[in-house]
């Protein structure tokens, strides 16, 4: 008998108490062992419509609902006896008359739609009808059960995101995306044979093979993402590429969980596949590992051939390899004090100090530029200066000395510890790592891409990236295919946001164009991006002065609190270190203990997160305010004040406007974000 598992199931045992759970994993245990063992108590449910609708008993009140056939046998949802039954009551599971998936299907005549609240749309009297241009054909091609035809053909903007929650998933999604963007996706039909194995079916079942199996999924039944995948999300996890691939997407759509799924799939595939899951700082990196462990179990031996480690940390590991040592590194002051040094001992006056930071950090030691002769003919991407043989000729010597000193003294930059190592292993048949699969790509610079590019193998599947060009807040725009890694063709875009409000998502994208282009003719096309749920709208205030904003956030934080969220489930963010004092305040004065990101190795407890915005990525809460974002503080002015030409500070424009964007997307359900007025600029791009 196949055993299977639904989504249902999975969510509704997360909303159980602790022991009520523990008791409910055994007798799934029991279930899956033996499911006619005498001690199983089964109840056939008469009043539901689907015959094949039967109850379990766990202790006196907890009731498991279990689909039961002749060849299978599924945990559909668990709950108290009387809410068990009453969803029994009004669901069946069958295959859809057109596209063949199974689904969960509410009965129309049992379920009342309830009115909506604050939706995101005004509700008018003489409100148009969503879908009237499409025929029930049309609808039923996408997988509408029968039975909400009707409804769907009379749906408003008001009521459809109500509506949308009583429909499956893939129903829910082609109507959302139709009611943006004005086009129709069908899905292939699939077989009777297929019902249970279509796309659309694997986002809410799952066989489960043997115990181990089924403890992993029912151990972290919040962790849905570890069970169930979109099938956009499932096609790029399990296609084999040629070359370099990526997957794309804004913020919310699911590229992390394509990474992780992505890596346990490489490793499971071959025995001796030793895979890198590789992101660019130490705390992301603890959490893919936490995540990993989750999707993988530790039983499987899937985890030990998984080396989860940021960029410098795996950079490091592998100097250590091959060199023999560790090297030390220079930080951003000491290459500034040698650059300083440099251009004084050499009566370089001409060039500002900032000029020569800049110069250093994106164009000489980023591409480990060795000589005058080299750096006379490097072409500098993207920067407005085009700098002159002559000038270039009076400059060099400054970046030649410094480099010296810093080498006199011990001392190494990150560029040419990437650098190093991806010399060493460049020429080498045997790499240290079979497949790359690489998270929150869009800041990759170029010495990090040099390097993943040399210790990846030659072949299909070795190097894969997901990220978003909206997100990047580290690097500057450089050619990608230029250093050999060619993603066209190979790259896919995620479409379907299940992090963040309808609300909250539209909000945001207005700080970005809805089309991005990379160097090398790249676009990521954000139009047509749907959330699957809807909340309250982002609330934007501009208080007159730090202490009204610090009582408005409070209040906010308050608010959500009382209304049942859980202080860990909040964060607050600031631009940067100089304004953490008034997220601290706001957290002390709505009563709240507060945990600050950069120590976010603790367990959160009850307490409120907070942070600056670049720690923010990654993470995500129900609950987000995103604070002190005042004029000359948001775009950073001393970020401002340090670029060295127009092209510079056009990006420093751009990826502060990004940074806005990552922080206010950590927001699944509210958000509110103010600065003391006059605020910033940005506020206003995000009212719309």
């Amino acid at each position: 008998m196949e055993f299977r598992i639904a989504d249902t199931f999975t969510d509704a045992l997360a909303r159980l108490p602790a022991q009520e759970q523990k008791a409910v994993k055994t007798s799934a245990f029991d279930l899956q062992m033996d499911p006619s063992a005498p001690g199983l108590s089964f109840h056939r449910i008469d009043k539901s419509r689907d015959p094949n609708f039967w109850s379990v008993r766990v202790g006196r009140d907890v009731r498991i609902i279990v689909h039961k056939t002749a060849g299978s046998l599924l945990l559909a949802y668990v709950d108290h006896h009387d809410k068990a039954y009453a969803w029994a009551e009004r669901r069946r599971i069958e295959a859809h008359p057109r596209t063949g998936a199974v689904q969960i299907v509410e009965t129309r005549e049992r379920t009342e739609i309830t009115q909506p609240g604050a939706r995101l749309f005004a509700k008018r009297l003489d409100a148009p009808r969503l879908f009237e241009g499409l025929s029930a054909d049309d609808l039923l091609s996408v997988g509408v059960p029968p039975d909400w035809l009707t409804d769907v053909q009379a749906a408003t903007e008001g009521r459809f995101f109500d509506l949308a929650t009583h429909l499956p998933a893939e129903a829910a999604e082609a109507l959302l995306e139709f009611a943006t963007t004005g086009r129709l996706h069908p899905p292939e039909p699939v077989t009777a044979a297929m019902a249970f194995i279509a796309p659309d079916a694997q986002r809410r079942f799952r066989v489960v093979e043997n115990r181990e199996e089924l403890e992993r999924a029912l151990d972290y039944p919040w962790e849905k993402w570890g069970v169930f995948l979109h099938p956009s999300q499932r096609e790029t996890v399990e296609r084999s590429f040629s070359g370099p691939a990526r997957v794309a997407g804004s913020a919310g759509t699911g590229k992390t969980v394509v990474a992780l799924h992505r890596a346990v799939r490489l490793a499971a595939a071959d025995p001796a596949a030793r895979v890198l899951l590789t992101t660019f700082s130490e705390p992301l990196a603890r959490a893919l590992e936490r995540k990993l462990a989750v999707l993988a179990g530790p039983a499987t031996g899937i985890i030990p051939r998984i080396v989860v480690a940021p960029w410098r940390g795996a950079a490091e590991e592998l100097y250590q390899l091959a060199f023999g040592d560790r090297p030390r590194m220079a930080g951003d002051d000491v290459v500034r004090e040698a650059l300083e040094a440099a251009a004084r001992n050499l009566e370089v006056s001409e060039v500002s100090t900032r000029f020569l930071v800049s110069e250093w950090t994106h164009v000489v030691d980023a591409w480990r530029i060795e000589s005058a002769e080299a750096y006379a003919e490097v072409p500098r991407l993207g920067r407005k200066n085009r700098m002159g043989r002559a000038r270039r000729e009076r400059v060099w010597p400054v970046f030649a000395a410094a480099r010296a000193s810093l080498a006199e003294r011990g001392f190494s930059t990150w560029p040419e510890i990437f650098a190093r190592v991806a010399e060493h292993y460049v020429a080498q048949t045997r790499k240290p790592f079979t497949n790359i699969v690489v998270d929150e790509a869009q800041d990759l610079g170029v010495p990090e891409l040099k390097f993943l590019a040399a210790i990846a193998p030659a072949g299909p599947d070795a190097l894969f990236f997901a990220g978003d060009l909206g997100q990047r807040i580290f690097q500057q725009p450089f050619s990608w295919k230029a250093l050999g890694i060619d993603v066209r063709g190979r790259s896919q875009m995620l479409k379907v946001n299940y992090r963040t409000s309808h609300q909250i998502r539209m909000s945001a994208d207005r700080l970005l164009p809805r089309s991005l282009r990379d160097v090398d003719g790249m676009v990521d096309e954000r139009a047509g991006t749907i959330s699957v749920f809807d909340g309250p709208a982002p609330m934007v205030v501009t208080p007159p002065n730090e202490a009204a904003e610090i009582a408005a956030v409070a209040d906010f934080i308050k608010r959500a609190v009382g209304d049942g969220i859980a202080p860990h489930e909040i964060g607050v963010f600031v631009r940067s270190q100089a304004e953490l004092p008034r997220a601290r305040a706001a957290a002390s004065a709505a009563g709240a203990a507060a945990l600050e990101l950069s120590q976010r190795a603790e367990e959160p407890g009850a307490r409120v997160s907070i942070g600056t915005m670049h720690l923010a990525k990654g993470l995500e809460f129900k609950t987000v305010a995103v604070m002190a974002c005042d004029q000359e503080v948001l775009p950073l002015q001393s970020r401002v004040d340090a670029v060295a030409d127009e092209v510079e500070l056009d990006d420093v424009y751009e990826t502060e406007r990004q940074l806005f964007y990552v922080a206010c997307t950590r927001a699944r359900d509210r958000l509110l974000v103010s600065g003391v007025a006059p605020a910033s600029e940005f506020l206003q791009d995000l009212g719309g």
